[in-house]
């Protein structure tokens, strides 16, 4: 490894003379500001002072082949292709060999995509804030709206849900009265009964204009 150090001239002159430290040895040339050779020998210690960055290098992140990235977000190739389509994910480049070839990047876009899906944003909605952020947009108040109204959306489908629970234990109670004064192998007809009472949310001339479709 070659270790390339900064140090004042006056330093350089004397490490030639010096035992700096004990644990690396090294070759040490120069050239100082009078412009006179300067070459020594001497230790090298990469103590906490030292300058020497003794750290690895990196490898630039590599991409991910389509079956890759598939298995580690948990999902197919089918859809990321699908992904593709919509916009959501950037098509990927191909390689020499014509395999889908995704920037390493992609696999947070994907999880990110999954994770928005469950909350209840459409892939529709994800394209659309997902091409603005591309191109440099910052759509952070569009998707702060869009998921203010699902909350609205979520809050009447759980007050729905609520009375539709409630009528379905009244159904459940009246069904149990039926079935227990039936005469064994008569019917109750438990379904006909669905007609005497309306359902919630329901009115009496919805109801009428089911039957007459009936």
């Amino acid at each position: 490894m070659i270790i390339k150090l900064i140090l004042p001239d006056q330093f350089l002159a004397a490490a030639s003379g010096a035992n700096v430290g004990n644990t690396t040895k090294g070759t040490l040339r120069g050239v100082s500001a009078r412009g006179f050779n300067i070459g020594c020998s001497f230790l090298l210690d990469p103590g906490i002072d030292s300058r020497v960055h003794t750290s690895p290098m990196r490898d630039k992140p590599r991409g991910l082949r389509s079956g890759e990235l598939a298995r580690a977000a948990g999902v197919s190739t089918d859809t990321l292709r699908h992904y593709e389509r919509l916009g959501v994910l950037a098509e990927a480049p191909r390689s020499q060999s014509g395999y889908r070839v995704y920037p390493a990047e992609s696999l947070e876009r994907v999880k990110m995509v999954r994770h928005a899906l469950r909350i209840g944003f459409t892939l529709a909605e994800l394209a659309e804030i997902l091409r603005a952020r591309d191109r440099g947009g910052v759509p952070c108040k569009q998707v702060l709206g869009m998921l203010e109204e699902k909350v609205g959306a979520l809050g009447h489908q759980i007050s729905g849900l609520k009375r539709l629970e409630k009528y379905m234990e009244q159904i459940v109670g009246d069904w149990r009265s039926k079935v227990g004064q039936s005469e064994p192998g008569k019917r109750a007809h438990l379904l006909q009964s669905l007609m005497a009472a309306p359902a919630p949310g329901a009115t009496n001339r919805s109801l009428q204009r089911r039957a007459k479709q009936r």
